[in-house]
C-alpha cells in the first residue's frame, strides 16, 4: 500500500477536513479525496463521512487509526534508520517547543554527546501541535512540549517542574506597570491565572509568543514580566534581574512525548539525557573566548 494513504488519512483524522489536510499536504483536494477513495476501495469499507462542518470517522474509519498511525511510524523509522551514518547504531529524532529549547536541547546534546556517542541526532524547534503531529506519524522519535494532548499510541512523560516567576530589571517592590510591561503568552492556563492576578495588565506595551525573544527585549530596555524560573536564575545572580518580591509563582510543567511502541533501545538513553538535562545535570559547556566577548558587549548595552 502507498505510504501516502495512510499519511492522507491521518491528516484528515487531525484536522476534521478534507480541505485543511489538502493544505498541510500540499496537495489539491481532489487529490485528497482521491486517496482516501483509493484507501476505502483496498479496505473494503467507507472510513469518513462528510458535511457541513467537516469530515468524521465512520466506525471502520476509527478501527483504521491505529493502523495508520503504525503503517507510518515503522515506515518512518525504516527510512530514518537507512540514514544512519558510518559508525552510529540509530538515530534520535527530538522536537522541541520554541519556548523550551533553551537551555533543556543544548545541554542534552551535550550529555549525548558524552553518554551516548553511538547515537546520531537530529534535533527540530517548532510549534507545539505541529511536532506532536509528527511524533503520532512517526516522524519525529520525541517531542518536548507544555500541555500535550493526550492522543492515541502515545506517551506522555512529566520531565520539569517548570515555574513561571515575575523579575524586573529594577529592584522594586511596585507592581508591574503595563507600559514597561513583557506579556509572554505561555499558554490558555497561564492567560487565565494571570488575568486573574494582574486584570490591569490586560492591554500592555509588548507581548511575545516567544520566551526567549521577550526575555532578550526585556534586557535590553528594561521593565518586567514572567519568564521560567531556571532561565533566569543566572541573571537575577549576575544582578541584570530581580525577583519581584510577593508576586504569585506560575506552575508550567514540560513533557516528553514519544511512541508508546517505540524502539526503547534506542529511546532508553534519549530519555535519560533529557532527565539529566532537566534536571541541571548536563555536562558542563565550554565557554570561548568569543562567546565570552558577545555576553560582555551585550551587557555594556543593558
Amino acid at each position: 500500500m502507498d505510504i501516502n494513504l495512510a499519511r492522507t488519512f491521518l491528516e484528515i483524522v487531525a484536522c476534521h477536513s478534507f480541505v485543511q489536510a489538502a493544505e498541510r499536504l500540499h496537495v489539491t483536494q481532489t487529490a485528497v479525496s482521491a486517496r482516501v477513495k483509493t484507501l476505502e476501495d483496498l479496505l473494503g469499507r467507507q472510513l469518513f463521512v462528510r458535511n457541513k462542518a467537516g469530515a468524521s470517522l465512520t466506525p471502520a474509519g476509527e478501527q483504521f487509526v491505529r493502523h495508520a498511525m503504525t503503517l507510518v511510524q515503522v515506515w518512518e523509522r525504516a527510512r530514518q534508520q537507512m540514514a544512519v551514518p558510518p559508525g552510529r547504531r540509530a538515530l534520535v529524532t527530538v522536537g522541541c517547543e520554541i519556548s523550551l529549547w533553551q537551555p533543556l536541547l543544548l545541554d542534552w546534546l551535550l550529555w549525548m554527546r558524552a553518554q551516548a556517542p553511538d547515537l546520531a541526532l537530529r534535533t527540530e524547534v517548532g510549534v507545539a501541535e505541529d511536532l506532536l503531529e509528527r511524533v503520532a506519524h512517526g516522524t519525529l522519535d520525541i517531542v518536548i512540549a507544555y500541555a500535550p494532548r493526550q492522543r492515541p499510541g502515545l506517551r506522555v512523560e512529566l520531565l520539569i517542574e517548570e515555574k513561571l516567576v515575575l523579575v524586573s530589571t529594577a529592584a522594586t517592590r511596585q507592581p508591574p506597570q503595563a507600559a514597561d510591561y513583557v506579556y509572554v503568552d505561555w499558554g490558555s492556563e497561564f492567560a487565565a491565572q494571570h488575568s486573574l492576578a494582574f486584570p490591569e495588565l490586560s492591554s500592555v506595551g509588548l507581548s511575545s509568543s516567544l520566551g526567549p525573544l521577550g526575555l532578550e527585549y526585556l534586557l535590553a530596555v528594561g521593565g518586567a514580566g514572567y519568564f521560567r524560573q531556571n532561565v533566569v536564575r543566572p541573571h537575577i545572580q549576575q544582578g541584570r534581574l530581580h525577583r519581584v518580591a510577593g508576586a504569585p509563582e506560575f506552575l508550567h510543567p514540560a513533557y516528553a512525548v514519544y511512541a508508546a511502541d517505540a524502539d526503547m533501545a534506542v529511546l532508553t538513553p534519549a530519555l535519560a539525557g533529557l532527565r539529566a538535562a532537566a534536571a541541571g545535570k548536563a555536562a558542563p559547556r565550554k565557554t570561548t573566548a568569543k562567546a565570552k566577548k558577545a555576553a560582555g558587549d551585550l551587557s555594556s548595552r543593558t
